[in-house]
Parts: structure tokens; sequence; C-alpha cells
């Protein structure tokens, strides 16, 4: 029996990026540790469920997808408020800047070395800009005068080299020939945005954009368009004028307590404290933008502002497959159960559960609850709540199966069983059914 590997990632690429939330961050990497427990986990739950049927209504492969993906994703909310560690929990800190419109900051360094008085003075006296080529403004819906062929062109990013190949019909237009190329460097996801632009004349336009910014070293240019070389027929390029620079890419200029520095993007890490994001342009001299970390209730308001709206969007989330997967309803009682028992410790901190068991914030009440009572102790509730909701969502992430709708074919005998890989195997199972 062959596997067509292509067809699984297919598959589980479709789910994902359709019912999931998309993208990787640094909280998704594991220590050993970390992963011999998730295993060990496994072990002991395939060791003790019974087993079962899968009921395949409708929408059960991407409801079992979203929650596991959506349960991870709090997880990573909670994780980026500091760790997941009881001492470290919602206790980043949070950077300001006196001037958002020039400059925003994130706090990146260690919460134990951090330092309330210590601020950066930021001048920002030009931006990292990207390659622009643009080309010939030709008319839109005229007949390409080029000879119906097959085309192509290569594109030189980043030391690679890429050859883009296209057809041209007989009676098809400027803006259709450029719209098909634009989709297919843009689908290509190489580092270059496409896009058509278009003038009062009826003109049109292909405009090509590096992802990256600045000057790269040794290098006179982001990205090469050429059909000197190709494998087919050539004269596009010259024909769309995509081949010349329009603009170069530049580097940042600016200003940081004094002294100068340059920098080909526009987002960077200062002194492994802050990251920084350069937004416009200081207009003078004394348009600077001073760059600090908030006190800790300012910082805590924002990390429990972050929190709720990570729980809030899990129990939405959950809350949506109601319908078609009576187990989802289960879940979301269960969660909502959680903040109904802390309920009168959240109250006190201007945290209110609804009816639905979503939170809301009632920042005066919260402030005044910081100033006015003991720090630690005031704080440890919405920490333990934080804690029983993080159990129970890593819980759905390692088995999100326990919510979908199913049949139970036997009880294992309790006591003489023995580890399987049914539990999980369902889960993957059933996104690559058929494919094999």
């Amino acid at each position: 029996m062959s596997v067509n590997f292509s067809a699984l990632n297919t598959a589980y690429n479709y789910y994902l990026t359709t019912y999931a939330p998309k993208g990787s961050t640094s909280f998704d990497s594991h220590k050993k540790s970390e992963l011999r427990n998730v295993y060990n986990n496994i072990v002991k739950l395939s060791k003790e469920s019974p087993l079962y049927l899968l009921n395949e209504k409708k929408d059960y492969k991407s409801f079992a997808v979203g929650l596991k993906e959506n349960a991870r994703s709090f997880r990573n909310t909670v994780a980026s408020l500091g760790g997941l560690d009881e001492k470290d929990l919602l206790n980043k800190k949070v950077a300001y800047s006196s001037n958002e419109a020039i400059v925003s900051a994130e706090y990146v360094g260690d919460i134990a070395t951090a330092d309330e008085q210590h601020t950066l003075e930021v001048q920002v006296d030009s931006l990292a800009l990207p390659q622009v080529n643009l080309g010939n403004y030709l008319p839109s819906d005229e007949v390409v005068s080029l000879a119906p062929n097959t085309y192509s062109f290569n594109l030189n990013l980043d030391d690679f080299h890429y050859e883009f190949q296209f057809s041209i019909g007989s009676t098809e237009t400027n803006k259709v020939i450029m719209e098909r190329l634009s989709r297919l460097i843009n689908n290509a996801e190489i580092g270059i945005n496409s896009e058509i632009l278009e003038d009062a004349s009826g003109n049109s336009a292909l405009k090509l954009t590096s992802k990256k910014t600045g000057i790269q070293s040794n290098k006179d240019f982001l990205f090469q368009v050429s059909d000197e070389n190709t494998s087919l027929a050539s004269g596009i390029v010259n024909y769309l004028g995509i081949g010349d620079i329009t603009r170069n890419a530049a580097n940042a200029e600016v200003t940081i307590n004094g002294k100068k520095h340059s920098t080909n993007s526009n987002r960077f890490t200062v002194e492994k404290m802050y990251e920084i994001s350069l937004k416009g342009l200081s207009e003078s001299e004394d348009n600077v933008a001073i760059i600090g970390i908030k006190n800790d209730v300012e910082s805590l308001k924002m990390n429990i502002q972050t929190l709720i709206g990570g729980y809030n969007n899990f129990l939405k989330t959950a809350s949506e497959y109601i319908e078609n997967q009576p187990g989802s309803s289960r879940l979301v009682n269960e969660i909502s159960h959680i903040a109904t028992s802390y309920s009168s410790h959240l109250e006190n901190l201007g945290l209110h559960v609804d009816d639905k068991g979503t939170l809301e914030l009632d920042e005066n009440q919260l402030s005044q609850a910081a100033l006015t009572q003991d720090f630690n102790e005031t704080f440890s509730s919405i920490k333990d709540f934080t804690n029983s909701v993080l159990k129970k969502t890593n819980s759905v992430a390692l088995n999100p199966m326990e919510y979908a709708d199913k049949k139970i074919v036997a009880y294992k005998n309790p006591g003489k069983n023995f580890p399987n890989p049914y539990l999980t195997s369902s889960y993957s199972g059933m996104l690559f059914n058929g494919y094999c």
C-alpha cells in the first residue's frame, strides 16, 4: 500500500487554514520534557479510553481541528503574558510610546530585570523602504502586441532563482495578462507583492514590491526581473516594463538617545529590551517618542485585557458549533462553570461574568482594587482562574475528540488494559481517510 503524502499534507493544510488560527509563534516550540509530558498524557489517556465510533455529522472534522487549534491559541495567549509558571503568570511588562504616530514598542526583555526608570528617546529620520518595480502603463482593453506563444521570465530574490511560465492568446488584452501574472506571483509567495494600478485614462500597469525593506549587503537590489536567459519565449519583461527599478530599497535612519543608527527594517530590537516598530517620520528634532515600561498596575490591566480577549474568543469559537455538535454545549458549560465558580472574586477586581460565561472588564474598578488592596493577594484569584481555564484548554488540545459526537462501543476492563493508538489516531485519521 502506498501513501500519497502530498494529498495528506493538502488535507491537513486545508482544515488547518480554513478552520483554525494561522501561523506559529515562539510559544509553539517546546522543551524535551514538555513533549515527553504530552506523550505520557496521551499514553495514559488512550489506556483508559473506551472504544467508540464517530458519528460523522456535518462539520465534525472542522469542529475537532478548530477546537484543538483554538485551545492552543488560548495557551499561547496566556504564555505571552509572562509565562505559564505560577510566579510569572500575568506578570508581563508592557511598554509604552509617548508618540504612537512615529514609534510603537513592545517589551521583550526579562521580567526580573525590567526597569521602569529606563527610557529611550527615539527620533525617526527616515523609514526603511522596499524595492518597487513599476511597469509601463498600457491601454487596458487593447490586445497584447506580442505574438501568441508560451513566455517565461526569471525573478531573482535572496540568491534564489524563480522562473514563471505562462501563455498569451491571440485575443487577450493587456490587463488580462497583467492580472494573470499578478496572481501567478502572489500565489508563489516568494516575497514579492504584485498589484495592478490604473490611471484616469484607462491604462494599467503591473507593480512589483518586495516584502523586505532596506539595503542588503553587497547588493544594489532586493530582486531582479529578466527574461534574457529564460527557457521559453522572451519579450514580456520589456513589454510590461517590469525589469527596471522604480524606487530603490532604503534603510531606516533613527536617532536613539542621541546616537544615530541605520537598520534595514522598520521593526528591530533595542538593548534586548524593546521591540521597536517605526510608523512615521519625526517632523522636527523635538518630535520624538519616549519609550519606557508602564507601571505594574497599568501592565496588569493590559495583561488582563488580553487574557479576557483570549478567553472570550475561545468560548465564542466553541459556541459556534453547538447546533451541529452537542458536545460543544458541554464544553461551553464547563468553561462557563469555571468562570462562575470564581465570579465573586473576579467581581471584586472589576471582571464581570455575564449569563453566557463571557467576561467584561471595568478598568476603573480594577485600578481601584490594585491601589487599595494587597497587590499579590488581590490578584491571586485571577491567577487561579487563569490556571483552571488553562488546564481545561490543555485537556481539549490533547483530546478534542472528547467533545465530538460519538457512540461508545465497549468499555475497557479496569486495571487490566494496555495503551493503544486508537484515541489519537481517530483525530488524525479522520483527516486522511480515503487518501491511502
